[in-house]
């Protein structure tokens, strides 16, 4: 086992999962103080740990509406008198209301029996009135100069406005410094809005430095961004962080003014601060409404209430034929009458059309395209692999080249199929031990460009197509990648794959690593004058003719009067948010869009379903209200229960001897890992040093993926995914020959955690029995399967290259090809012919000639990526990894019949024509 694994701890002081963890962590830490409290009551503890555990509560509980003043207040003086019995029962009674969130719902969890509720008016009655809705719960923060005063004022005066007919409640958070509010709005997922108040204070009076060390690492440190206007720079950095919450200004001063400010872009609305509280109230609720409201769902849940006669191709709609039904009734029990009503083939009567939509899923996609920071967003319902085809056909045209990971989803090889993209694979870095690839090195993107610009072919180049995240989770530095590349060729187009990372939006550390989180970074790079200056110095460096040696080892910078940004970015909402399956968002910022827009939608008349499925499109819309709502929330969740698994396994003196989850050492060589991080739990790993491998490292892992290896228990990632599934009902994501893929997302709770936990050690125990009855040979049995799968491991095969039929328009120095001609080839059963695997005839061609070329893509599960595609060379690099592969799975090989091949004769007579 890895020493560096072996019962590793959190480094002293804070380590880098807790900030992460800190919403879970609060929950936690209010349980420790109900249960220190208990025992000082039984008189098994004492009041001094009861005293530190409440201060350590009471450092963040400012950015908390609930329990408020008034309970902290009463929990203040009973430990103060010693009432240790009176400290645990309202200690339990906030803890259960924290960890079961019951206090957004009943008044009685803020009362103490000294005091009356300061909480939302008429909170309690949703749950009294029957056949009523429950209201949802909301937090405000209020940063106003004396916030135990003025804000405090305010925020009675708004509790006071609220009504009963209001469609949400909502509580103030009174915080009064900008760093408070920056704090804040970090801190607590509740906050769903802000208002500011002008005159607040510049730095807090709290005691935080770590906290401040991590601002400053992050970028988010008062003193660095707070301009001349305190207001507008918090507002601004506000939504640095929280990019969705709703910001509103109170001033004293000529409100006309402030809101023709420029920088009081991000204020939702500036208001003069001497009216009264009611119009800031509807704001607040209308903001948040704003953000509700689902313009297709709320139209689908009309529609199905309307009593409509169909005389349509779809039988199933409204049910009649379901429920009337003798034989299959139950399929109408199972799921329920309304998705049924609200099945339809029309796009009238308040639905709309996919493929042409100009009402409310239109809006609906507005919508999405506001949350997810595009100027478009397009609603795919059969999956990302047609998002990318889509965007493949949209902007490919026959003999365009195309940078592209040859380990991409199989969905860009066929596109570029259809497209008549000629691909220039760039290969990932190897993780050979693993049986998986990496990410695509910048160096080698950049090397590709220089070629194709050394030869003259640089205007053929077209698009860069990168995987981000990765399967396995590796994270490209988004912006990095595109400013170099665009530094070569300013008018470059990038698509980005995200099918697993469309989550990433809602984290302030993970979304600047999104595609589009960097094209806003980039867009206001460009506006700012000083990226002219810094084109232009970096130019004086280089000089008139750099070597592209040169330029390979420089950090490049484009020039912003020439970049033309045309960015991409397909998400499977579906994966990672509360989408049904194949839900999918095809995100849009492109300068030029309006050139393609023609074409585009020629691309979705192309492959989107004429008969879409309603539900999806609905799921949809309600996985952008979610993400926006609670999604930061939701992403903290999902990285701490990541966090939590990590540490329970690689720490545990058990489970840790058999398995271990990779730690970003194992997953990125040293050489992309400029800030040095190696894992979470690492001894004097901190935020700071987190926050810097997410900033600068050219990979990092996303925190939600971990590789969990299984070959050190002797187990392939097949056999121990089944027997995890079928004897635990644990299911995992994918495998490699000797790991598992985890991933947690916004569905999973700390039970699934201690599940997995229990399981692990279970089959731990398993194994040491084992080992313990069947002696020197179990140990011995063991030890071969172990190395079998940990050792000798087959070499991952390099793409070769396209066979010279396929390269009649290609480069010298560059190993573009035409795929397409290759594929449509293999159509003609004259043209092809069949080598089973283990054939002599097979070493003889390798060693004598004829080449083999590859008719189809060849696609082993695992690892999942093509080994061969239409047109390449077959080496023995190939055929030695596929001899030694032990899966069932690959796609396009057909072990009885062998390697399926385009025959040398006919690839002659391609080359002829």
């Amino acid at each position: 086992m890895n020493k560096r694994h072996q019962a590793s701890q959190p480094a002293a002081g804070p380590s880098a999962d807790h900030f992460f963890s800190i919403p879970g962590a609060r929950a936690d830490n209010w349980r420790r103080l109900h249960s220190l409290a208990r025992d000082w009551a039984r008189g098994s503890g004492d009041a001094e740990a009861v005293r530190e555990a409440f201060a350590l509560l009471t450092s963040v509980e400012d950015f908390f509406a609930y329990p408020g003043r008034t309970l902290l207040a009463a929990l203040t003086k009973r430990i103060g008198s010693g009432d240790a019995a009176g400290v645990a029962s309202l200690a339990q009674r906030i803890s259960e209301a924290i960890l079961t969130r019951s206090y957004k719902e009943e008044a009685n969890d803020w009362e103490t029996d000294e005091a009356a509720a300061d909480a939302p008016p008429d909170l309690g009655s949703t749950t009294m009135t029957p056949g009523r809705a429950r209201r949802p719960y909301f937090e405000m923060l209020v940063v106003a100069p004396g916030a135990a005063t003025r804000a405090e004022h305010m925020i009675a005066g708004l509790r006071a406005l609220g009504r009963p007919e209001d469609a949400m409640v909502y509580e103030g958070v009174p915080v009064p410094s900008f760093e408070d509010a920056i704090l804040a709005v970090v801190l607590n997922p509740a906050i769903a809005a802000v208002t500011l108040y002008e005159g607040f204070n510049h730095r807090t009076a709290k005691d935080v430095p770590i906290l401040r060390s991590f601002l400053a690492s992050a970028g988010l440190d008062a003193a660095q961004i707070a301009g001349d206007d305190l207001p507008l720079s918090l507002a601004n950095a506000i939504k640095r962080i929280r990019p969705e919450l709703d910001i509103y200004l109170l001033s004293d001063r000529q409100v006309e003014h402030v809101a023709g400010d420029p920088r009081a872009a991000n204020v939702r609305r500036v208001l003069y601060s001497v009216e009264e509280l009611l119009e800031l109230h509807l704001c607040v609720l209308e903001g948040v409404a704003d953000r509700f409201r689902t313009p297709f769902f709320d139209n689908l849940k009309k529609y199905a209430m309307r009593p409509i006669s169909t005389f349509h191709a779809l039988p199933i709609a409204r049910g009649k034929s379901v429920f009337k039904s003798d034989w299959i009734r139950d399929m109408g029990e199972f799921y329920g009458l309304n998705i049924f009503l609200a099945e339809s083939s029309a796009t009238t009567g308040g639905l709309d059309s996919l493929l042409e939509p100009t009402g409310n899923i239109k809006e609906a996609q507005d919508m999405a395209a506001r949350a997810f920071g595009a100027d478009h967003v397009f609603f795919v319902t059969n999956g990302t692999s047609t998002s990318n085809k889509m965007v493949h056909q949209a902007l490919i045209a026959p003999g365009d080249i195309v940078l592209l990971d040859r380990n991409c989803h199989k969905s860009h090889h066929y596109g570029l199929v259809l497209a008549g993209g000629q691909p220039l694979y760039i290969e990932a870095y190897p993780m050979t031990a693993y049986s998986m690839y990496g990410a695509v090195p910048l160096a080698s993107i950049k090397k590709a460009l220089l070629d194709l610009k050394a030869e003259g072919r640089l205007d053929r180049a077209k698009m860069v197509d990168l995987t981000n995240c990765t399967f396995d989770g590796h994270i490209y530095n988004t912006r990095r990648v595109m400013e170099e590349c665009l530094a070569i060729k300013p008018d470059l187009i990038f698509l980005w794959d995200e099918a697993w990372f469309g989550f990433a939006r809602w984290s302030p550390f993970l979304r600047p690593r999104t595609a589009m989180g960097a094209a806003e970074a980039i867009e206001a790079w460009m506006n700012d004058p000083a990226s002219v200056e810094a084109y232009e110095r970096q130019q004086k460096e280089l000089g008139a003719d750099p070597s592209a040696e040169a330029l390979l080892q420089t950090r490049l910078i484009p020039d912003p009067r020439k970049i033309r940004l045309r960015v991409y970015q397909t998400n499977s909402t579906h994966k990672s948010m509360s989408a049904l399956r194949q839900g999918s968002m095809l995100l849009v910022k492109d300068i030029d869009f309006a050139s393609v827009e023609a074409q585009f939608h020629e691309a979705v008349f192309t492959h989107a379903s004429t008969s879409p499925n309603q539900q999806i499109i609905a799921s949809l819309d309600v996985a952008r209200r979610q993400m926006e709502l609670e999604g930061y929330g939701l992403v903290a969740n999902a990285i701490q229960i990541a966090l939590d698994i990590r540490r329970e396994v690689n720490s545990h003196p058990v489970i840790s001897k058999y398995f271990r989850v990779l730690g970003a050492d194992d997953m990125v060589p040293a050489e992309y890992r400029e800030s040095g991080f190696i894992d979470f739990f690492t001894p004097g790993t901190n935020w700071e040093t987190q926050v810097r491998s997410m900033h600068e490292d050219e990979f990092c892992l996303d925190p939600t993926r971990m590789t969990l290896v299984c070959g050190t228990a002797g187990f392939d990632g097949t056999q121990f995914k089944k027997l995890m599934a079928d004897a635990y009902d644990i299911q995992f994501n994918k495998t490699s020959r000797n790991s598992v893929l985890l991933q947690s997302n916004i569905n999973n709770t700390r039970s699934d955690v201690a599940h997995l936990i229990r399981v692990l050690l279970e089959i731990c125990g398993q194994i040491d029995r084992g080992l313990a009855s069947g002696g020197e040979n179990a140990r011995k049995a063991l030890a071969a399967r172990v190395k079998s799968l940990m050792e000798d491991v087959p070499d991952l095969p390099n793409f070769s290259h396209f066979h010279e039929a396929f390269r009649w328009d290609a480069g010298k120095t560059t190993w573009e090809g035409d795929m397409r001609s290759a594929f449509y080839s293999a159509y003609y059963a004259e043209g092809c012919e069949y080598l089973p695997l283990d054939s002599p005839d097979v070493d003889a061609r390798l060693e004598k000639g004829p080449e083999m070329i590859s008719a189809n893509f060849v696609i082993p599960y695992p690892p999942g990526f093509p080994i061969m595609v239409p047109g390449q060379v077959i080496t023995k690099e190939t055929i030695d990894f596929m001899r030694k592969l032990d899966v069932k799975e690959i796609h396009g090989f057909e072990r009885a019949k062998g390697l399926k091949l385009i025959r040398p004769d006919h690839a002659k007579d391609h080359i002829r024509k």
